[in-house]
């Protein structure tokens, strides 16, 4: 089961008609995310297999599997923004040993993202799980 704003995320998907409304709030979904630190965007957070730029930054609270796994992130396209900012409503305040746990895929399909991201964002938005998922895995070891 995945967090509440994630469910709220799926609800106000299953509301909009067609997926060039949903198209629309996914990039309003990332013009709303934060902008990450100039700071913080360097080779450690970058996203390796992305089309785009993208770097995420974890932020973990506390230590062992009890831990709390939070990132920031950002990408040059507003559109992997916007999956950024979903990728955090899925992800963003659980304990770090329940990370590995979630279905990434499974729950994104339930936007109906599966169907209408070309290969290129597909792969990109697989590689930025796997890095949530290693860093998670690894602060909860």
């Amino acid at each position: 089961m995945a967090q509440e704003r994630f469910e709220d995320l799926v609800e106000t998907f299953e509301f909009l008609d067609d997926w060039e409304d949903r198209y629309r709030h996914v990039i309003e979904l990332g013009k709303a995310f934060p902008p990450l630190d100039d700071a913080l965007k360097v080779p450690a957070t970058k996203v390796d297999g992305c089309a785009s730029q993208v770097w995420l930054h974890p932020r973990i609270e506390g230590q062992g599997p009890d831990a709390t796994f939070d990132f920031a992130g950002e990408s040059d396209a507003m559109i992997v923004r916007g999956l950024i900012a979903i990728l955090h409503d899925l992800y963003g305040g659980i304990p770090v040993a329940q990370v590995g746990a979630i279905d990434a895929p499974a729950e994104l399909a339930r936007l109906g993202l599966n169907d209408h991201l070309s290969s290129q964002r597909s792969n990109g938005l697989r590689a930025m799980v796997e890095r949530i998922r290693a860093v998670a895995a690894s602060a909860a070891a």
